[in-house]
């Protein structure tokens, strides 16, 4: 039986590095400085490059087909990625993935930002460097270009992002990769 102390150590543990889960011989592999909070479910295929996070409440299942969460790329909370057989979700490089966006057999390009409560489904492509508006629902099959801003239900492009925008679009992974890093030293639980 453990201690005390030993059960501390390990919830301190937990809470700074989180839990992923195998389902069968699916199992997700980290890179190194990677994060998952101790509420998220990081399950099955995954792949996190260095420097990722997944943060609480979200949940990445790839029970049915690879997902691929790029590196400095952040899953924020309350998100939801998955994908379906035959259709993996790729995430880009250095993307913000909002609180409520929902993934679904989708790929991302470097650099998004991906708004709060926006839906992306089956086989749809973010090129590069898009803001994606809170709310926005993207349909099956559907591609963007580049440093587009996608807005609406259903979205469409309207206009092409400034250089000023897509200088400040580059600034949000960063944020939360300093952040990731912060929480991965320094969470811990109450103890009361």
């Amino acid at each position: 039986m453990k201690s005390n102390a030993a059960k501390a150590a390990l919830r301190g543990a937990l809470a700074r590095r989180g839990i992923c889960y195998a389902l069968g011989d699916k199992k997700p592999t980290r890179e190194e400085d990677t994060w998952v909070a101790p509420n998220a479910a990081v399950i099955g295929m995954v792949t996190m490059k260095k420097g990722s996070s997944v943060w609480f409440n979200a949940t990445v299942r790839g029970d049915m087909e690879q997902i691929v969460i790029g590196e400095g790329t952040n899953v924020q909370d309350g998100a939801v990625v998955h994908a379906d057989k035959g259709v993996p979700t790729t995430i880009g490089k250095n993307v913000t993935v909002g609180h409520m966006a929902m993934l679904h057999g989708c790929t991302i390009g470097d650099g998004c930002l991906i708004g709060i409560g926006a839906v992306v489904l089956n086989k749809s492509v973010i090129g590069e460097g898009c803001l994606v508006g809170a709310n926005a629902f993207i349909p099956e099959g559907k591609v963007f270009p580049p440093n587009s801003l996608i807005i609406g239900s259903p979205a469409k492009v309207v206009k092409e992002l400034t250089p000023v925008q897509a200088a400040m679009l580059k600034g949000s992974a960063p944020h939360y990769v300093r952040n990731q890093r912060n929480f991965s030293a320094q969470l811990r639980p109450v103890e009361d």
